[in-house]
């Protein structure tokens, strides 16, 4: 299957509803100890270690709770394959994961009576460095529901193998380097061993007939799983350090001026209270929507590593987490663990429209949060966590992910991020003319001419600036 886990789904930036599959060709299948080819011609052949079930009776239409009982054993499996081929076979990963020896499996088995599915621990090391290390505990889509899943609309024979997806730390491997994967239980009493693969180099180029390899920076993030792993410069963010310090040195109340004057009236987050009113934030809207709570979709929607987690789990350093509550009052949003979770992530601020649990916490935390008020009830008494980086409303304002958020004391303001730079230049400048102004009111002179100025005081305005910049 694709994604399963919560710390591969984070480091993917997208996680499924439902659990989806790709089949591979038993030709794939190899044992501990063998080798496995990069193709000639190819650059990035990922390894995922993962969990592999073994079907041991046929199954056809059962339901999860019966599901488990269909499962002879566990083992180690490798899902590897050439990220080079990925463009060829769009969703089938027909050449990009079938190639042969591409699915080692062992090299023993643990049989699935005697563990718990929801307490084994996957571990995989590329040339002996620890790089996956993870738990089947918080699994978006538990085993059994795998098997009852697939078990729909195709029967599972004896012998059938489910590969069960990777956590997070998946990477490449070159010719030369081995790969190590074991399935143990949580207390580590049973182990499948180490299935160990060599990767050799493959000396058969590509025939022109088929699809050939082909790459570019795209396979190579996701090949290692980041930019930085994959030895990439980091994208460009509109938000550059010399526009951040720009926005950071003009006044909130001066940023509104200048957009009411570009005809942006609807640019304030309006009606919030700050944890931290000292502070002034600057950072990219990450965004997150809650929807009025019905029962049945909080069961398939509320629970488990839902869009709240996701979001709070995939806010990025200075980035700051924008949800819409709608403005409901009546419960909280984010509460105290999920507010430090953010914390740690290194989110700028957290800005919700709604209440918010732990206050006393939460208030304590370094990163502000501003919030609607306080309220102790949890999060399913009137939402549902629903969607997250899409289009919201909140405190009366659209929010875009990607929109620069600047908010203190004063209030929230949303900038939209084309505008950015002139308009922070212009507010240097209307602060600078302030400035003159509250100097002149100072020295006695009436508003009258000068507030705004006139041609004599602008020429007397473009004096004084000479003499302040000189």
């Amino acid at each position: 299957m694709h994604i399963n886990y919560p710390s591969r789904a984070s480091q993917r930036g997208r996680t499924p509803a439902q659990p989806s599959y790709f089949l591979k060709p038993s030709s794939s299948l190899s044992l501990s100890g063998s080798s496995v080819e990069r193709p000639a011609g190819c650059e990035l052949l990922g390894y995922e270690g993962e969990i592999a079930l073994v079907i041991g009776k046929a199954a056809r239409r059962v339901g999860i709770a019966d599901a488990w009982s269909h499962v002879a054993a566990v083992t180690a499996s490798n899902d590897l394959g050439v990220y080079d081929l990925r463009y060829a076979d769009k969703g089938s990963n027909v050449r990009s994961k079938g190639g042969d020896g591409f699915t080692p499996v062992g090299p023993a088995l643990i049989p699935a009576d005697a563990i718990d599915p929801a307490k084994l621990r996957i571990r995989t090391w590329h040339n002996g460095d620890l790089v996956q290390d993870d738990t089947t505990e918080d699994l978006l889509f538990p085993f059994a529901r795998l098997v009852a899943d697939l078990s729909q609309l195709l029967t599972l024979e004896e012998g059938d193998i489910i590969l069960t997806g990777t956590p997070a730390g998946a990477s490449v491997a070159k010719p030369g380097d081995v790969l190590e994967v074991e399935v143990t239980t949580a207390d580590g009493g049973l182990t499948t061993g180490r299935l160990t693969t060599r990767v050799e180099e493959g000396t058969t180029p590509f025939a022109d007939f088929g699809a050939g390899p082909k790459v570019d920076d795209l396979q190579r993030e996701e090949a290692y799983g980041s930019r930085e792993a994959a030895g990439l410069p980091a994208p460009a963010s509109v938000l550059t350090p010399e526009l951040k310090a720009k926005l950071e040195s003009v006044a909130t109340a001066t940023l509104s001026s200048q957009m009411r004057k570009r005809g942006l009236n609807n640019v304030s987050i309006d009606g919030l209270q700050a944890t931290r009113p000292d502070r002034r934030v600057v950072g990219l809207a990450r965004t997150l929507r809650y929807v009025p709570n019905r029962e049945d979709l909080f069961k398939t929607h509320g629970g488990g590593f839902n869009a709240q987690k996701r979001a709070i789990d995939s806010v990025n350093e200075g980035e700051i987490l924008v949800m819409e509550a709608r403005g409901e009052k009546g419960t909280g949003t984010v509460g105290d663990i999920l507010a430090l979770r953010a914390q740690v992530r290194g989110a700028a601020a957290i800005i919700t429209d709604g209440g918010v649990r732990d206050y006393t916490a939460v208030a304590g935390l370094e990163m502000p949060t501003y919030f609607a008020n306080p309220h102790p009830a949890v999060l399913g008494r009137r939402h549902i966590p629903w969607d997250t980086d899409i289009t919201i409303a909140c405190g009366g304002a659209t929010v875009q992910p990607g929109d620069i958020i600047v908010a203190d004391s004063d209030g929230i303001l949303v900038i939209p991020p084309a505008i950015a730079e002139e308009l922070v230049d212009d507010c240097i400048i209307q602060e600078q003319e302030e400035t003159f102004i509250f100097e002149m009111v100072k020295q006695g002179n009436s508003v009258d001419g000068l507030y705004p100025m006139n041609n004599e005081w602008q020429a007397k305005y473009k004096e004084w600036d000479g003499s302040h910049n000189d």
